[in-house]
């Protein structure tokens, strides 16, 4: 069985609302290569509004990171189940 490329962009702390249109240029850019897999993991604000414009597409919605409790008194983290909720698919884990 054949190794299947994933090309995925972290975007840091970069994008706001308005960065829709960037991921639409990825989504339609995605169409013209069926053998690659597309992921790109933006800033935690934006993982549902992204997720629900790539529904349907090629491109899936990851998070940057996230903490290792489902909940607690951790400022700034994301819980797994909360990205998930939000609608990633997958986390980059322990990245720098």
């Amino acid at each position: 069985m054949a190794r299947r490329p994933l090309v995925a962009g972290n975007w840091k702390m970069n994008g706001l609302k308005a960065s829709a249109g960037e991921l639409e240029t990825v989504i339609a850019g995605a169409r013209g290569l069926p053998n690659v897999d597309f992921m790109i993991c933006p800033p935690a604000t934006l993982v549902a509004r992204f997720a629900a414009l790539a529904q349907g597409s090629r491109v899936a919605i990851g998070g940057q990171d996230c903490h290792a409790d489902p909940a607690g008194a951790y400022t700034g983290d994301i819980a797994a189940e909360m990205l998930k909720d939000a609608g990633a698919s997958a986390v980059i884990v322990g990245h720098s």
